[in-house]
Order: C-alpha cells, then sequence, then structure tokens
C-alpha cells in the first residue's frame, strides 16, 4: 500500500483538478463573472493555504521582494487567465476546456528556448506540432467544436494557457526568493484577492456571499477547496515521488476533466473531439520536460496554475 500511495494521490489529484472545469462552466452559468469569482475563490484558498502554512509552521513573509514576486505570480497566474478561463467557460463545453489545459507544457517549451532554460529537442517540437494538430481538429470547419460556437472562443482559452506556461518559466528563471511552494501560492493568492476586489465592485461583478445560494456558488466554493487540496498533495508527491512523477498528473487532469464532464454535464462530443483529445495527449507525452522548478501542474482557470 505504502509503494501505491504516490500512485493514489497522483490520480486523487488529477481527479480533483479536472472537476475544476466543469466546475468552472457551472460557476458561470447563472451570470457570475471573471473577477467575482476570482475574488471569492482567492479569498477561499488563501484562508486554507495559510491554515496549512500555520499548520505546517512556516508562516509568511512579507518584503519587498516577497509582494513583488506574489503580485507578478497573482498577475501571469490568476487574474489574468482567470479572465480568459471563466469568458471562454461561457461558450466553450467544459472537455473542450480540459483538452486546451494540456496545450500548457507544449507552450512552456518555446518560452524556455526564448528563456534559455531548455535545449532545442526535435521530440518537443513533434510534440509541439502535435498539440497544433490537436487544436487543428478542434476549430476546423466540421470538426470539434460545437457549431453554434465561435473558434475565437478556443484562443481565449487558450491565453489562459498561455500565462500558465509563462509562470512556471517566470519561477524557472527567477526562482521564489527562499520561500516554499504553499507559501509563494498563498501569498500570490492573496494578493490576487487583493486585487480582484476593487475590479468586481468597480465592474458591477462582485457576488453577495450572503445569498440566495445556487450551483454557481457551490461551485466556486468546490472549485477553491478542490484546489487547495490538490495542490497541497502535488507538493506532497513532489516530496515523495519528485518532480518527473508528479508532472504526470497532467495527464489526469485532462482526462478527468472531460470524463467528469460528461457524467455530471452530459457533454457528448463528436469523433473529431476524441481524435483531437489522443493528439494532445500523444503531444503532452513528447514535450513532458525535466522540471526544476514545477510547483503545481495545469489548474483550474483562475487559481494560480503552474508557479
Amino acid at each position: 500500500m505504502t509503494r501505491a500511495l504516490p500512485l493514489i494521490v497522483l490520480i486523487l489529484a488529477g481527479a480533483a483538478w479536472g472537476a475544476t472545469q466543469p466546475l468552472a462552466k457551472t460557476a458561470v452559468s447563472e451570470g457570475y463573472r471573471h473577477f467575482g469569482i476570482l475574488f471569492w475563490q482567492m479569498c477561499i484558498g488563501a484562508v486554507l493555504l495559510g491554515l496549512i502554512c500555520a499548520l505546517r509552521g512556516t508562516g509568511m513573509r512579507f518584503t519587498r521582494r516577497d509582494i513583488t514576486l506574489y503580485t507578478v505570480l497573482a498577475l501571469i497566474g490568476s487574474v489574468l487567465p482567470g479572465i480568459s478561463s471563466y469568458s471562454a467557460a461561457i461558450h466553450l463545453p467544459a472537455g473542450i476546456l480540459s483538452i486546451l489545459l494540456s496545450s500548457i507544457p507544449m507552450l512552456a517549451f518555446p518560452i524556455a528556448l526564448l528563456f534559455g532554460l531548455e535545449r532545442f529537442r526535435w521530440t518537443r517540437l513533434a510534440g509541439l506540432s502535435l498539440g497544433f494538430a490537436g487544436i487543428c481538429l478542434l476549430i476546423l470547419p466540421d470538426a470539434g467544436l460545437p457549431s453554434e460556437v465561435s473558434v475565437i472562443w478556443v484562443f481565449v482559452a487558450l491565453v489562459s494557457s498561455l500565462f500558465y506556461a509563462l509562470e512556471s518559466n517566470v519561477v524557472a528563471r527567477w526562482g521564489l526568493d527562499g520561500l516554499d511552494p504553499v507559501q509563494t501560492l498563498c501569498g500570490a493568492t492573496l494578493v490576487g484577492a487583493v486585487i480582484t476586489l476593487p475590479l468586481a465592485l468597480m465592474t458591477g461583478q462582485f457576488i453577495d456571499p450572503r445569498g440566495p445560494w445556487g450551483a454557481p456558488d457551490a461551485a466556486i466554493v468546490a472549485t477553491a477547496l478542490l484546489h487547495a487540496g490538490a495542490y497541497t498533495s502535488d507538493v506532497w508527491l513532489v516530496g515523495r515521488a519528485g518532480p518527473v512523477f508528479t508532472v504526470q498528473v497532467s495527464y489526469f487532469v485532462t482526462l478527468f476533466g472531460v470524463t467528469w464532464a460528461m457524467l455530471f454535464l452530459g457533454e457528448s462530443y463528436s469523433s473529431y473531439f476524441w481524435a483531437a483529445l489522443a493528439v494532445m495527449l500523444a503531444g503532452l507525452a513528447l514535450v513532458q520536460p525535466r522540471p526544476k522548478a514545477v510547483l503545481v501542474p495545469p489548474a483550474q482557470p483562475g487559481q494560480t496554475g503552474e508557479i
């Protein structure tokens, strides 16, 4: 059982993160929009991660350098990708959103080349090409995308993947200045809440917590809880089984995202969709990195994903 425990935790973390795509679809189903959703998700996440830090005895740190780091990661790992993710979730099926998450490692590779973190490898280029082919299978006429959905929303969703890919490379390039992953995510989540509160109020997107509560409210809370639990499990896995093993959670995030969308949202897909899924997973296998600073894998919209 002890030897099987890392695999069990890996699958459970993937199942939890995969559930956040259908939950994102539910969160926007009755009119809630990105700033309001992001504010409450990050508030809940900051409280939970702060509690985890306290229980671990690590506390928090708020030097000027730390706050700068938290702010950068909050913007490129939460606020900006959250805007695009939740905007796309209004229009795209949750299964499509889950497939597009697998583009994060593919987009991370060319950014890593620009940052001087990786050397060119033909296998990675092949993986990137397969990722492009998978996206084409979704957006070409009469392909995997429902006919009533504009192709533009696929590219809006890919903006969030681009930010998550940028975020992982920023940390790999400049590090965390002595902070551990949970401290960093807690600080970034707290700063993200501070950033999104005035934006939610100014845009009229603030969500009144007094209720009445419905499915979107439950989805917001569930997303924050699942993310905190899955993230903590991921950090445990990195220490227990190593980053190369842990990064494989990306496969389970995509597969579970599609599965939960079918089970709980009743989504069904064309043969092009399944072909796109197979091609994207093959591309993901070819571009999987040998991570040095991967803290969390692709996650749900609006939460710091791959720091």
